[in-house]
């Protein structure tokens, strides 16, 4: 049972409940018309203390499509976190008025606070280089949908891979099914955090670190694209040099298997050129569409609705 929990890390739910939430999207996929009034009477928040416009409008379109409403801040300086008020006090004022919260923080750990402190379900939207678990939820529900499989997948992920904490995310996650083996494509100073790299390694999880993309595509049954992320990094001129280091264009697509897919948790910057846009084989924006209907699933879910 999933009502009343929260939502912090990928591994806070076991493989049977991810399934019951898939399970769930895929029911609202086929016939969205039976669930459009569950939701109705009930407030879903939306903190976001950091810029968003796919994972706050997915979580606004999901509640609104469930038939509750929304209220909530895209931008701190607007709310009394502007006064020096901290994450706790800010969740126990929303427990008030809402019935589950969507949080993204720059700072890591900052929704596990708020977790702690709150008299509602909190969901992590994103904190800081950590874990974006909701947008891991769209991943695995994108990949099961298009290619029929959790399972023994050949999967490439590229480019911020120090970062991106939609990799760490996905990583974690997709580890848990059997005989998964990543490709890890990233420049040195953009490699995995060494603590995934342990836990692969404990898991005894097959895995390659390689700097070349067109080395390795052609051997891929997903391709995941990342954009390297300017706002993470302290020092400009090391973002000028790393920003195009992988760029996917018609010429790489070519190499890969007829069908690989490839996904990106957006937004692009060049990282995909869009003439692969036109490439039945990218997947992306059917992506961050997977993205409500599984944010839909969990919202449900989460406040125990049928």
């Amino acid at each position: 049972m999933l009502k009343g929990r929260n939502l912090i890390d990928p591994m806070d739910f076991t493989l049977e409940e991810l399934e019951e939430i898939f399970k769930l999207a895929d029911q609202i996929i086929s016939n969205p018309e039976d669930f459009t009034h569950i939701c109705q009477g009930k407030l879903l928040a939306t903190l976001f203390y950091e810029p968003s416009t796919r994972t706050r409008f997915s979580f606004e379109a999901a509640m609104i499509r469930l038939g509750g409403q929304v209220i909530g801040f895209s931008e701190p300086n607007s709310s009394s976190v502007s006064k020096g008020e901290s994450v706790a006090d800010t969740i126990r004022t929303v427990g008030c008025y809402a019935d589950i919260v969507a949080m993204r923080h720059p700072k890591e750990g900052a929704p596990k606070v708020a977790a702690i402190n709150s008299p509602i379900p909190v969901i992590n939207a994103g904190d800081g280089g950590h874990q974006h678990p909701t947008q891991t939820l769209t991943d695995l529900l994108t990949i099961k949908s298009i290619k029929g499989r959790l399972s023994n997948l050949k999967i490439g992920l590229c480019g911020d891979l120090k970062f991106g904490r939609t990799v760490h995310s996905l990583i974690k996650a997709i580890s848990r099914y059997q005989n998964n083996k990543f490709v890890l494509i990233a420049p040195k100073e953009l490699k995995v955090p060494e603590y995934i790299i342990k836990e692969l390694n404990k898991n005894n999880i097959e895995y390659k670190e390689v700097e070349k993309l067109e080395d390795v595509i052609g051997d891929l049954d997903i391709l995941y694209m990342t954009r390297v992320q300017k706002e993470r990094f302290f020092n400009e001129e090391d973002y000028i040099r790393l920003k195009d280091s992988y760029i996917l264009d018609e010429a790489k697509m070519s190499i890969a298997s007829e069908d690989m897919i490839v996904l990106h948790p957006l937004p692009r910057v060049n990282e995909i050129a869009y003439e692969v846009d036109d490439d039945p084989r990218a997947c992306y924006f059917k992506q961050a569409k997977y993205g409500m209907y599984v944010r839909m699933a969990l919202i449900a879910k989460l406040l125990g609705v049928r």
